[in-house]
């Protein structure tokens, strides 16, 4: 089995504070720290959240600090445009690798067979079976509209 993002997260803590890599060692404390929270947050019910959320989590991130880039850039702070985007990158390392268009397309036909959708009232079904079978590697973002185009809507 391939190692699980917690202990990845860990390796890459240990691995940058050796490099003296300030800038990685911040974003992936910074990491740590909101799956510490979440972790905290789902006490009651479980003692960890799971792989899926923390990917749910890391992607969350991704998106809130591309927001803030494009904002500096808007507000003409490139510098802390670019300190975003290198978070941002450090971030992605983590993440599982993302389908393509062809494969997006194809994932999408195959869970609209499955869930013997016909019309766009369905789509509810398709996005459930899309998030069950391709959770990390789909961006369900950028599913919708494929669902929706494949559905006729």
């Amino acid at each position: 089995m391939a190692e699980d993002l917690r202990s990845r997260f860990t390796a890459a803590m240990k691995a940058s504070m050796l490099a003296k890599d300030a800038p990685r060692t911040s974003a992936i404390r910074m990491v740590m720290a909101r799956l510490k929270d979440a972790d905290i947050a789902a006490r009651p019910a479980a003692e960890q959240v799971p792989e899926e959320q923390i990917i749910s989590m890391l992607r969350g991130m991704v998106k809130s600090r591309r927001e803030s880039a494009e904002m500096y850039r808007t507000g003409n702070r490139p510098e802390l445009a670019e300190k975003e985007e290198a978070e941002i990158a450090v971030i992605e390392g983590f993440l599982p690798q993302q389908m393509d268009e062809a494969a997006m397309r194809a994932v999408v036909a195959a869970a609209v067979a499955e869930a013997g959708a016909s019309s766009i009232k369905e789509m509810g079904k398709v996005m459930a079976v899309l998030r069950a079978k391709h959770a990390a590697s789909l961006d369900m973002a950028k599913a919708g509209p494929l669902v929706k185009a494949a559905l006729g809507g």
